[in-house]
């Protein structure tokens, strides 16, 4: 259960009977291995001392800062040779400075002789960028090619926004999840949640939708319309080429009769109007997505799921990135509730907007932490864990 509050957050405690790993206290030195915070920000350091006050362990002593030039600089204030060391990095909304805070203090330790160098990344940046869209490239790849090349061996991290950025890395990649967490908030703190409905914002997130809905036994629903088919047409990559496009290829070049049924099938995809398949009248809408970022999908969403007649909407979401001016737009819609984890610090966010809500996941990511050290399996943090998820 949700056992205390600790620094504005809803934390999961260890005395929880659902999501307890019953790991004791140790003597950090004894073990060979240090953990250290990679945020130059106080306030994006609020995680990591979280971990190693569930670990037993005191935060590595190190020095994060930027010249007045803007060069990342970090001092390692201690021995790291031959030990484990544990660099745990939020990312805050600078995302540029906190890539290069992570490259910096790896390289850092790298060449002060630690023997293994685990990022514990909880969302990990560019992840959006992980597919080819139109001329771009697939950033998401450089950056792991980045990281392996900094000294980093193993990565920790959440959700990631697809499961195959795991094969852009020549080093392990552990991506835990928060679905037992968010679950575990639905269960406990949305009154009467039976009565509710799991709801996928677009066709693309049904299955994660799906294993919501089966492990808590509740209804589903899907929206399909504008979001979805914009995200295909920019996933479409550099090969398609436009009706127009090969009709003008060559100077007065038409295409045949014969091929106007192909030319029609080639038409750039229409944006069709947001409908809901499935039935939500009457229900508790409750929205699932990895991370939630900009949010005229999500509020737009939630007009139509008025429309049709659900008398409270929840978005629940592991990353809260709520860039821009979306706590403004939140506490102006018609959305009732955001939950979000602490993967990323938010604290601004939520001074702007009463509705957004933080789960704390810190357990699990000491747990990963402790047996990643101890070289035991990671299956138990994988139990009751859907594919989909």
């Amino acid at each position: 259960m949700l056992a205390r509050r600790l620094g504005g957050h809803k934390c999961l405690g260890s005395s929880s009977p659902k999501l307890s790993f019953g790991y004791t206290k140790m003597n950090v030195s004894s073990r060979g291995y240090r953990v250290f915070s990679g945020n130059s920000s106080t306030a994006c350091t609020e995680l990591a001392q979280t971990i190693t006050e569930r670990l037993g362990v005191e935060l590595g002593k190190s020095v994060v800062y930027q010249e007045a030039n803007r060069e990342t600089r970090v001092d390692v204030k201690e021995s790291v040779r031959g030990q484990d060391i544990f660099i745990i990095q939020t990312i805050p909304r600078d995302v540029n400075t906190a890539v290069m805070e992570l490259l910096v203090m790896a390289y850092t330790l790298k060449t002060s002789s630690a023997q293994n160098i685990i990022g514990v990344i909880p969302y990990f940046p560019y992840s959006k960028q992980c597919k080819m869209r139109k001329r771009g490239s697939i950033v998401c790849k450089l950056l792991a090619s980045m990281l392996a090349e900094a000294g980093l061996t193993h990565i920790i991290t959440m959700d990631l926004h697809q499961k195959e950025i795991q094969g852009f890395f020549s080093f392990p990649v552990d991506n835990l999840r928060a679905s037992p967490f968010l679950i575990q908030y639905i269960q406990e703190e949305i009154p009467d949640y039976r009565n509710a409905v799991i709801v996928a914002k677009s066709p693309s997130a049904a299955q994660r939708a799906q294993s919501y809905a089966e492990r808590l036994r509740l209804g589903l629903a899907v929206l399909h319309g504008e979001a979805h088919n914009f995200e295909l047409v920019m996933s479409d990559g550099p090969g398609l080429a436009s009706p127009s496009s090969l009709a003008h290829a060559r100077t007065g070049l038409e295409l045949p009769r014969k091929q106007s049924k192909a030319a029609e099938s080639m038409m750039p995809k229409e944006k069709p109007p947001i409908t809901v398949v499935g039935d939500v009248g009457g229900r508790i809408a409750i929205i699932v997505d990895d991370i939630i970022d900009d949010v005229e999908d999500f509020v737009a969403a939630a007009d139509i799921l008025k429309e049709r007649g659900a008398y409270r909407i929840y978005i629940m979401a592991t990353h809260g990135l709520l860039s821009a001016d979306a706590p403004r737009l939140i506490e102006e819609s018609a959305i009732d509730e955001v939950v979000v984890t602490n993967t990323v610090p938010h604290d601004v966010q939520k001074l702007q907007c009463s509705k957004i809500k933080t789960v704390d996941v810190s357990m699990i990511l000491a747990e990963a932490i402790r047996r990643i050290h101890h070289g035991e399996s990671m299956a138990y943090l994988f139990r009751n864990i859907a594919v989909d998820d």
